[in-house]
């Protein structure tokens, strides 16, 4: 078994992918309100600040910050998922369950990555709001509602064309490049 290692940083920057355990799912879009009232009550019982957020058919990338005595992004983590989670069954949504009884929603762990400069701040800013067009979702960021990407736009921080078209060239938005 892989020995999982977390950077508990107090006050830390970290970059997150969660991800449903059915990849064919598209509940986190179908039901994107659930998901945000789990996000929002999980901000309310541990404060932490979104710094930028995009949710795909059945998997999300967000940053986090949290505040500057606390490391304890797992605990966030498992209630966003855990209100998500209810939320659905409150609505009948037929979610399937483990051998063991437990829900089969979310895949078991998550990735994380822990921010160290603001060059990575940046890279991982735009692998979030590229991720719709790197899927073929969509053809511009734009077009993707799910996404902090229009909160960057009305705070003008990028401007609403930003990476341009999907056919007009490919970029390199946070992911590693081999050879």
């Amino acid at each position: 078994m892989v020995n999982y290692r977390r950077n508990f940083l107090p006050g830390g920057t970290f970059f997150f992918t969660v991800t449903l355990a059915d990849r064919r799912s598209k509940l986190l879009v179908d039901h994107v309100d659930l998901l945000r009232n789990a996000l929002r009550f999980a901000r309310r019982e541990r404060p932490f600040v979104i710094d930028a957020v995009v949710i795909l058919p059945d998997h999300l990338h967000a940053i986090f910050t949290l505040p500057p005595d606390d490391s304890d992004f797992s605990g966030r983590w498992r209630r966003i998922k855990g209100h998500f989670s209810s939320a659905l069954i409150d609505t009948s949504t037929e979610l399937k369950r483990r051998p063991n009884g437990s829900l089969a929603l979310w895949q078991r762990r998550f990735w994380e990555h822990t921010i160290r400069d603001e060059g990575d701040y940046a890279r991982h800013v735009d692998y979030i709001h590229f991720n719709p067009v790197k899927h073929g979702l969509v053809q511009r960021v734009r077009d993707w509602p799910y996404s902090s990407f229009h909160r960057y736009v009305r705070d003008g921080i990028v401007p609403e064309d930003w990476a341009g078209d999907a056919g007009q060239g490919e970029g390199n938005f946070g992911e590693r490049v081999s050879g």
